[in-house]
């Protein structure tokens, strides 16, 4: 029968050994109870937040290192670590468990060798992080290139994002003003017991400062709330969608934005949805589906609209493209190994074929909202220049929100666009919004 470290360290083999995302795979379903459940997640999360340090830790503990045919075994050291180094899981328990793994993967010849290495991480614990921190990678459990480039362009924050990065994010919610009010609601989950406050900077967003099963939260199934961070509630307010508009949500899976969109105007003519992912566009058709809202959904590639395109402008275009997702390690841990420094040159040539294919789609004093989860300047600052330059007829608009009494605005002034870091006194992901208009 599966055990929670099984289910955990099958997923992290797959992420490891495979460069498989977490997510792609990622499922609990076939534990039973829900305390097994909540234990794998945590050491998948958990491991990949911290893999640097505890792969640092290992090699200290290891005379050689194992095989490449015995990654799993390696796999079953980080969780063993990890639960000696984060869990409040008795040492002696969360040892005898982890050493079973090995008879489940048939190589019981590791046992000996896995109740060594954690009992010596047990007994030199203070020593092996005290070696750590002198490693700048392993103590801020983040890739060298990518730590090396936040310093370049965020030489005042760039340790305090790795930080953010390395805790677990907060649960945003936000409330569907169709069905009820951020006021009303924040009433109904006081009455649950549960401790929530009004998100900054939005409208209609709920932070609680504990993560609960969504789905026992008060009107979840009938679509009163839905999970989304507070950076990624501001797009629809930017956006600023007149009556009787058209729009384009060009990259709309899983459709949060989307969502969001259609409960913040109710004065849309039409909104087309659209995503090249099969998987990814019925994830959108659901959560459509859970809130009763209607749009026209397509499963196509934005820089071929003539596969979905009716020849009409828009007059708002809403652009979330695939980025790195800098802004949101914190979120999906495994984004600190999977990507590499090479892989923006790809990603901002798509980012820019995006821009340019949509472009001329836009209406003259048309708006068009780019939008990244990124905090790197190759992605967002860089590109808005490059195409601004390029683009006499296009003129970025200042975005500004309405802030909660208390805190600063967010606005963005002598930089191109708005640049929201991860955490920080809002406790948001990192965001990245410019405003295009296109003159007349």
């Amino acid at each position: 029968m599966s055990n929670a470290r099984i289910v955990a360290t099958q997923r992290l083999t797959q992420v490891i050994k495979h460069r498989q995302s977490l997510s792609e795979g990622f499922d609990t379903a076939e534990l039973s109870d829900s305390r097994d459940q909540a234990l794998a997640q945590n050491l998948c999360y958990g491991v990949l937040r911290w893999l640097p340090k505890l792969q640092a830790i290992l090699r200290q503990l290891m005379s050689k290192p194992l095989k490449a045919k015995d990654i799993d075994i390696e796999v079953v050291l980080l969780i063993g670590l990890y639960q000696q180094l984060y869990l409040r899981i008795p040492p002696h328990a969360a040892i005898a468990a982890t050493v079973e793994v090995a008879h489940t993967l048939k190589k019981s010849w590791a046992t000996s060798l896995i109740n060594a290495v954690l009992r010596n991480c047990q007994r030199q614990r203070d020593t092996l992080l005290a070696m750590v921190e002198n490693d700048l990678t392993a103590r801020l459990a983040h890739p060298t290139w990518l730590l090396a480039l936040w310093q370049q362009e965020w030489p005042t924050f760039w340790e305090a994002i790795a930080h953010a990065n390395n805790q677990p994010p907060p649960l945003t919610l936000r409330v569907n003003r169709r069905y009820v009010s951020r006021a009303d609601y924040l009433q109904l989950m006081s009455a649950a017991k549960l401790n929530v406050y009004a998100t900054p900077h939005t409208e209609m967003g709920i932070t609680l400062t504990s993560a609960v099963d969504v789905y026992q939260l008060p009107g979840f199934q009938a679509g009163w709330v839905s999970v989304q961070d507070g950076a990624a509630q501001l797009a629809a307010p930017l956006l600023e969608v007149p009556a009787g508009a058209r729009v384009l949500d060009a990259c709309a899976a899983p459709g949060g934005k989307t969502a969001h969109l259609l409960e913040y105007y109710d004065h849309i003519e039409k909104l087309v949805a659209l995503d090249c992912q099969p998987a990814r566009v019925e994830k959108l058709k659901q959560t459509l589906q859970r809130l009763k809202l209607t749009a026209e959904v397509h499963c196509a590639d934005a820089t071929k609209p003539d596969t979905w395109w009716d020849g009409q402008p828009f007059t708002r275009i809403l652009l979330d493209a695939p980025c790195s997702g800098t802004g949101v390690i914190r979120r999906h841990p495994d984004i600190k190994y999977l990507r590499q420094p090479t892989d923006l040159t790809g990603l901002t040539a798509q980012q820019t074929r995006l821009l340019e294919t949509l472009w001329p789609l836009l209406l003259p004093g048309g708006k068009l909202l780019y939008v990244t989860c990124s905090i790197l300047a190759a992605e967002n600052t860089q590109l808005i220049a490059r195409f601004l330059a390029t683009h006499p007829e296009a003129q970025e608009t200042v975005l500004t929100l309405t802030t909660t009494p208390g805190l600063q605005p967010l606005e963005s002034k002598t930089c191109l666009g708005l640049q929201i870091l991860p955490g920080g006194e809002e406790n948001f992901d990192g965001f990245y919004y410019a405003g295009l208009i296109k003159t007349s």
